[in-house]
Order: structure tokens, then sequence, then C-alpha cells
């Protein structure tokens, strides 16, 4: 039987369940939920990195925007809060519409 000790989303013990096949799981405590949550963030992100069309890489950013939902509850935030904090720094700092790309800074 494979070895997989990874964070799944909640409904694939129901879907293996369905095959037939049999599985072990267990609930993770808060401080492993959150790192197993960063583990799988990397994950995701690795996925939409390799991903080779348009269609892949929308699929990988869904995952990582689920991860980031997670991770907005565990630091105590709804996905709400964090897309606040994402639009004032936008309109302080700005976002990346414009394709800046800094080559130097003058030192001092």
């Amino acid at each position: 039987m494979p070895v997989h000790n990874k964070l799944v989303r909640d409904l694939i013990p129901n879907i293996i369940e369905g095959t037939g096949k049999a599985f072990t799981t267990r609930i993770l405590d808060e401080e492993e939920y959150v790192k197993e949550l960063r583990i799988k963030s990397k994950e995701e992100l690795q996925e939409y990195l390799d991903a080779k069309d348009e269609e892949s890489a929308i699929e990988e950013l869904a995952d990582l925007l689920e991860i980031i939902h997670a991770l907005s509850k565990v630091h105590g935030a709804d996905f709400n809060k964090v897309e606040e904090v994402r639009r004032q720094k936008a309109k302080k700092r700005g976002g990346f519409d414009e394709r800046v790309f800094l080559i130097e800074v003058e030192d001092d």
C-alpha cells in the first residue's frame, strides 16, 4: 500500500472510499495543520511553476487559492481580510500590472 503522508482535501477520503480501497487518515492538531498547509503551498506553487499550459496553470492557481483561504483562517482572518490587506498594499505600493522590473538602485 503506497504511503502518502500529506494533507489532502476534505473529500478525498470519500472519493477513495468510493473506489473500495482501504486507506488510513488522521486529523492533524493545529500546529501540524499549519505546518502541512505550508508544505502543501510549496507543492502547489511548484505545480503552478511546472504547468505547461493555461488550463493547468489556472487549476494550480485555484489550488493555491484554496490553501490561502485555509491559511487565512488559521491566522485568525478570513479571505476578505487578506483581500483587504492586498488592496491596501496595492493602493500604497501598486500591483504588478505594469510589469515593472527593477534593475538597480543607486547606493547612498
